[in-house]
């Protein structure tokens, strides 16, 4: 991936080293829901949301941390390079997107963070990996999980790394769009959020979905894919899928338990993105997935 050529984003920040320790969430960081909250900061990727619970109550507010405040992050480390390159390269797709229907798109902060990091809907360590909070419209992110991607999943592709900041941009702009709010009131009309077809997989498989549309709608205008990106990215999506993860972490699928959808489901629904570069064909929400 010819990166490179990517626009700057002047929206990535380095928040530091935190030395909070391990995740802790109060009712007053989830204020779209604990268990919304928890199901996006499980993440994209393998983290268990409940996990994130920690010994806390959730239903105990929790006086907020003080922190550094965060700087503009330095453009020589080569991968803060990367990572403006391809979020600058996000904010000129959902702008044209967002303009084009007669909207402004609200761009997001990305947060990079070394061990641990508070934000608005708590506080969170690197375990949890990249993740969007709807509480504060940012994006979190320690570039150790890069790392973590190679040695893990054996997948160190640029374009697998890319997917990954897309795919929580994609969060992001669902928060604009409303989903978070939806997705929340009907959960709380007993939809259910867990499950192969349940609320949080069908969410996580639009973000899939509008980060396929970004990379339809920016090799369109950078012509910057290479050989191989493609499969480097397919190649993550299935890598991450629930079934895949249960399988390497338990020995055995339990559909019920999934929050981010099989490896089929994500490989799906990112190439409908990329195929089509259209957003309306990312409702992921009416009918089956």
């Amino acid at each position: 991936m010819l990166w490179q050529k990517g626009r700057r984003s002047d929206n990535v920040q380095d928040a530091g080293e935190s030395g909070g320790g391990g995740p802790s969430f109060g009712g007053r960081g989830l204020g779209l829901g604990g268990i919304i909250i928890l199901a996006i900061l499980g993440l994209v990727f393998f983290k268990d949301p409940t996990a994130l619970l920690g010994q806390g109550d959730p239903g105990t507010a929790q006086a907020p941390q003080t922190q550094q405040a965060p700087h503009q992050a330095a453009s020589n480390d080569p991968q803060v390079d990367f990572v403006r390159a391809i979020l600058g390269e996000t904010e000129v797709t959902w702008r044209e997107i967002f303009a084009a229907s007669g909207q402004q798109y609200e761009e997001p902060v990305l947060r990079l963070f070394r061990r641990g990091v508070n934000t608005a809907c708590g506080s969170a360590s690197s375990a949890v990996g990249p993740f969007y909070c709807p509480g504060d419209h940012k994006i979190y992110l320690d570039l150790d999980f890069f790392q973590e991607m190679q040695t893990r999943f054996h997948e160190s592709g640029d374009f697998a790394r890319a997917y990954v900041i897309a795919h929580e941009v994609g969060h992001h702009v669902q928060n604009l769009i409303g989903v978070f709010r939806k997705v929340d009131e009907e959960r709380r009309r007993g939809a259910s959020l867990q499950g192969a077809s349940g609320l949080s997989v069908r969410q996580e498989l639009q973000a899939d979905c509008f980060a396929g549309v970004w990379a339809n709608q920016s090799q369109e205008r950078k012509q910057w894919l290479q050989s191989g990106d493609i499969e480097s990215a397919i190649n993550a999506a299935t890598a991450i899928g629930d079934d895949a993860l249960q399988r390497q972490t338990r020995g055995s699928v339990v559909p019920d338990s999934f929050t981010h959808g099989s490896s089929a489901q994500r490989v799906s629904w990112f190439r409908r993105g990329l195929d089509t570069g259209d957003v309306g064909q990312c409702d992921t929400f009416s009918g089956s997935i």
